[in-house]
């Protein structure tokens, strides 16, 4: 045994060298302008393959709306694909698609990304098209109308029919009461019902604009022409002129333990604990996300191999690490086994959690817990779409794309004490949302 542990040791310190000198080797490049209406551009060069990805990153999200106006930011994920002054009214999608190309897009409480993976040689395409949807984008009571239908489908299909759909809408309701986290990304139907063009062309305006974005381009390309089309398709659109909100402040850190029950159309318990989570920019971000991994990452992990497979309390049980940019969440998800009341689950993952704090990780676990969580960032990064989208999330975010670079090196600076701290410092009840989710039949008779 003793020999055997040797070995193991061995590998893992032989696999994290290898991985810290992989990283030496494989630093992402770049280069960066800025435009004069404001527009931040990053370049990555990799001519490995002919292809290309564009991220266009927006720093509107959820956060950014008015309480009563809910969903802007999803809404326009999607009615930034109806088209533009220039581009046909559903074309968007089938101009990509036919020249090879995929594409898409994504809505956070944070940021609004789209993005495009084509042929290198269709580069020129796609910036064309990015940047008509910056300028020129189709804002009118037809597409208004379409999308308005399209997302009360997705939000009935993804929220208010799935079982435990809800989760993070009620979460959030109560841990971010002071703050626009409060509500969905998707919003209320209602809102969007009640809104008005002008009010959808004053977010546009406001939000859509060259001093408000990041674009990356990262793969096949040649520095001096990629820079020369950025500035042919978006040196001509405007600065924006309207004052972009950025005063959110921290939600208050609650000092009391929040309780309370949703019953919900679903056949098994289901517990949800929610923690106070600095922002993200904080340096005990990456602890959280390494005790994340080391509680629910895998069938190795803490919680899966105690409460899952000894205990069978639970079918699955889940660690998230909810990194925003003004404070996130770190939450625990765990659904009962058939016959486990939702209290003994509870105490099950209080159990493991209380051993954590007390006791820590030990040397082998914490060991194989750093390999997998460096190979795990290497990966994300093995894509142009990856580097892309990080590059553009490390500008927006910590104003400077060279995060991208750090990453690894802050995953392997923490230290086992590091994440006993954590658990320590953030993870008590006093402050936490513990929600029970259970079986309507379940709920009282009124």
């Amino acid at each position: 045994m003793i020999k055997r542990n040797w070995l193991i040791a061995a590998f893992i310190g032989a696999f994290i060298c290898l991985m810290g000198s992989a990283n030496a080797q494989n630093r992402i490049e770049f280069k960066e302008f800025k435009l004069p209406n404001g527009l931040t551009v990053i370049m990555h060069q990799d001519n490995s393959t002919p292809i290309v990805a564009v991220n266009v990153f927006y720093h509107v999200g959820s956060k950014n709306e008015r309480p009563e106006r809910t969903g802007f930011a999803h809404f326009f994920e999607h009615l930034l694909f109806e088209g533009t002054e220039n581009i046909g009214r559903g074309e968007y999608m089938k101009k990509v698609e036919s020249i090879g190309g995929t594409l898409n897009a994504g809505t956070s409480k944070d940021y609004t990304t789209y993005y495009e993976i084509v042929p290198s040689n269709q580069l020129e395409t796609v910036l064309y098209m990015e940047s008509e949807r910056m300028l020129h984008a189709k804002i009118d009571e037809i597409g208004v109308n379409t999308q308005r239908g399209v997302i009360k489908e997705e939000k009935s299909q993804t929220q208010d029919n799935r079982p435990y759909g809800t989760i993070v809408k009620e979460v959030f309701e109560r841990t971010h009461q002071n703050h626009p986290y409060n509500w969905t990304v998707i919003g209320e139907s209602e809102h969007l019902d009640a809104a008005t063009l002008e009010e959808f062309m004053e977010f546009y305006g406001t939000y859509y604009v060259p001093n408000n974005a990041v674009l990356v381009i990262a793969g096949d390309l040649d520095y001096a022409q990629t820079e020369a089309l950025v500035e042919k398709y978006f040196g001509e659109i405007p600065t924006g002129t309207r004052e972009i909100p950025r005063t959110h402040k921290a939600d208050e850190q609650r000092t009391a333990e929040v309780r309370d029950i949703i019953y919900d159309n679903i056949q098994l318990p289901a517990v949800i604990q929610a923690y106070n989570l600095p922002p993200l920019q904080h340096e005990d971000i990456p602890a959280f996300e390494l005790l994340a991994t080391y509680l629910t990452g895998g069938n190795s992990s803490l919680m899966t191999k105690e409460i899952v497979d000894k205990q069978q309390k639970a079918l699955a049980v889940m660690a998230i690490p909810f990194v925003l940019e003004d404070g996130g969440l770190f939450i625990m998800y765990g659904v009962a086994n058939m016959g486990v009341e939702a209290a003994s689950l509870e105490e099950s993952i209080d159990e493991q959690l209380a051993l954590v704090r007390a006791n820590g990780l030990t040397d082998s676990d914490f060991e194989k817990l750093k390999a997998q969580s460096e190979s795990s960032i290497v990966n994300s990064l093995g894509s142009m779409a990856g580097i892309a989208s990080e590059l553009a999330f490390s500008k927006t975010f910590y104003g400077d794309a060279n995060e991208i670079n750090r990453k690894l090196e802050k995953a392997s600076n923490v230290t086992k004490e590091d994440i006993q701290r954590v658990a320590q410092q953030y993870l008590g009840k006093d402050g936490r949302v513990v929600l029970y989710y259970l079986p309507k039949s379940a709920a009282p008779a009124n």
